[in-house]
């Protein structure tokens, strides 16, 4: 690699606030805000809106849509279409 052409690769801590989760990686990202980890080390810390920990398709809480119902319904307000 060049020298001087890539940003800083270096562990981060990402903090998702609506599950209440965190976990540290290794990132380009960078954020003025730090946090003390379990290990006693100072990190950079990017508070996420989504992670795993709170998203429906990861939680298990995610609704499937019913599209066939969707369809049937549709059919019965507004009639088939001719073809």
């Amino acid at each position: 690699m060049k020298h001087g052409i890539h940003p800083a690769y270096g562990p981060v801590v990402f903090r998702d606030r609506a599950a209440d989760h965190a976990f540290l990686t290794r990132s380009t990202a960078t954020s003025g805000k730090t946090i003390e980890w379990e290990d006693g080390h100072t990190y950079p810390v990017i508070d996420v809106e989504t992670s795993s920990a709170s998203h429906p398709f990861y939680t298990g809480t995610a609704r499937v849509l019913d599209t066939a119902g969707r369809v049937e319904r549709f059919e019965r307000r507004y009639g088939k279409r001719a073809r």
